[in-house]
């Protein structure tokens, strides 16, 4: 964990058609939705076998053999990345100098290397051309930890050489972002910015790849106006490109702008619908609401996955909605094909241990929790394993990563990236709530989302100030406020602020819906770090 280290060492292996239709690509979702989610909730080990099985003849080019991305060939592979919040790798061009996706009209593609053993790239370039067409290749594909650091020493060789080259630098930006997502090394995230900026130099106009790459690196930094800037400057340029409109729903979503999410994804579903638009999709269906939809976007996404680390991130995030919507054992089998796809895969593993923790099996969550941190440092995950302790009664650990959790933020924030709701969570329930509602009010005039006006609501009420404490409870969970989000934990929350005011009806009535939401949670005193 890069000197960062909890008190006990982890324990090894812890279970863990584009749509552009008439009605444009928002439509295709409202087909079917109820069979298609059915068969998602359903997706047991059979359902899971079949459409593994079935997809292996479309991907035998990896399969049976070491991965296409592998080694040398990973300059081919994965050139032009571009880093989407949610962990994807999104191929766009490469070559010196050259276009970054569908710039000025034109759409020029650089391919994967052939199958293993082929003789040459040539055919896989011509397959992955055909399915491009003229547009941005946006084929959602996401690799693992070990393949980012090859394609990263690639290009760092690149740029060596070719100094010039305006792409190259671009791809060694994206990939530095996705290293850092994948690892917690948040030191890669200035030498993001170096590169990134350095393509910008070299191509101040036309260059899409390195704008996508700037927004990535802003919303990884929950830096949202910055992303917010970053990417409508790429969307000026490259009007047709899928992945700008996918980044700028973290950036609105992260300013509290919704009405522009909605319509910000109904414009990325006119312009893609592969597995990582639908993913995206899903997230936020979710947020809305809107069950059946988002475990239909799922079940589409999760029948294209094309590599072992993306099917990891799509049994991640389909973990991620069992839990929230209070289904704990499908939460788990989630995680757990997760891991076996991607045993690197951290957010499986915390996942995991959050899961374990709320059903009674502390220990296990335990050694989830410490797991998924030797993987890769997270404040959020370390905050979650101290409050474990806490209520195990295990004061002294407790105290210990807390600690832990101020030395990450301290990183975190040296390499420019906002830590702010961990920080005020931690504050409000285990420090100074006064402290607390200090950042989360400057957090709050920086980007007022739902998670900061939940949290900044939770602090005030730490802090004795109910009455004001209420006003951004109800934000953040009153629809006509804008609050979309159906959140156990910001319901519970509102729950307990009402409480204290002595509104018993309502207090009652809140924490029936959270539990209706989700029985299981646990912990949900803490402030919004989630």
């Amino acid at each position: 964990m890069s000197g960062v280290r909890n008190e006990e060492s982890a324990a090894p292996g812890a279970d863990g058609g584009r749509g552009n239709g008439p009605e444009g690509g928002a439509w295709r979702w409202r087909n079917d939705t109820a069979a298609r989610a059915a068969r998602w909730r359903d997706g047991d080990a059979g359902w899971a076998a079949r459409w593994r099985d079935g997809r292996a003849g479309r991907v035998t080019w990896w399969r049976g053999g070491a991965p296409w991305w592998r080694g040398r060939a990973v300059a081919g592979a994965l050139v032009g990345c571009v880093v989407l919040g949610s962990g994807v790798l999104v191929v766009a061009p490469d070559g010196g100098g050259g276009a970054a996706g569908r710039d000025a009209g034109e759409g020029r593609v650089a391919g994967a290397p052939g199958a293993p053993g082929a003789p040459a790239r040539g055919p896989m370039v011509a397959e992955v051309r055909a399915r491009a067409g003229a547009g941005v290749l946006a084929a959602g594909v996401s690799v693992g930890s070990d393949d980012v650091a090859v394609l990263v020493a690639d290009r760092e060789k690149r740029v060596r050489t070719r100094p010039r080259d305006s792409a190259a630098w671009a791809v060694l930006g994206a990939a530095y972002v996705e290293r850092a997502r994948r690892t917690g090394r948040v030191s890669d995230l200035p030498r993001a910015e170096t590169a990134l900026r350095a393509s910008l130099r070299l191509r101040p106009r036309g260059n899409a790849d390195a704008l996508d790459g700037m927004t990535a690196l802003a919303n990884t930094r929950r830096d949202f106006p910055a992303a917010l800037r970053w990417g409508e400057r790429a969307v000026a340029q490259s009007p047709g490109r899928w992945t700008s409109y996918a980044l700028l729903l973290d950036a609105y979503d992260g300013l509290g702008r919704y009405k522009a999410v909605r319509g910000t994804l109904v414009r990325l579903l006119d312009a893609d619908s592969g597995p990582a638009a639908q993913a995206w999709a899903a997230r936020v269906y979710w947020d809305q609401g809107r069950r059946e939809d988002a475990a239909a976007a799922l079940a589409d996404a999760a029948a294209a996955a094309a590599t072992p680390a993306e099917e990891a991130a799509l049994w991640v995030r389909a973990g991620e909605l069992a839990w929230e919507r209070g289904e704990p054992a499908e939460a788990s089998r989630y995680f757990t094909a997760a891991t076996r796809a991607d045993p690197g895969a951290a957010d499986a593993l915390a996942g995991h241990g959050r899961v374990l923790a709320a059903t009674g099996r502390t220990a296990e969550g335990v050694r989830a929790y410490r797991a998924a941190l030797a993987r890769r440092p997270s404040a959020r995950v370390a905050l979650e394993l101290g409050e474990l302790y806490a209520s195990l009664g295990r004061v002294e650990a407790a105290a210990k990563q807390y600690g832990v959790v101020r030395e990450l933020v301290r990183r975190s924030a040296a390499a420019g990236v906002d830590e702010a709701l961990v920080l005020g969570a931690l504050e409000a329930d285990h420090g100074d709530p006064t402290k607390a509602v200090r950042v989360l009010r400057a957090e709050w005039r920086r980007q007022p989302g739902l998670k900061v006006a939940d949290a900044l609501g939770w602090a005030l009420h730490r802090a004795g100030s109910h009455e004001e404490a209420l006003e951004y409870a109800r934000r953040a969970t009153d629809p006509a406020r804008g609050g979309e989000v159906r959140s156990a934990v910001y319901v519970h929350h509102r729950s307990e602020i009402e409480r204290a005011l002595g509104l018993t009806a309502s207090a009652r009535r809140h924490e029936e819906e959270a539990r209706r939401i989700n029985p299981y949670l646990w912990g949900a005193g803490g402030g919004g770090a989630s």
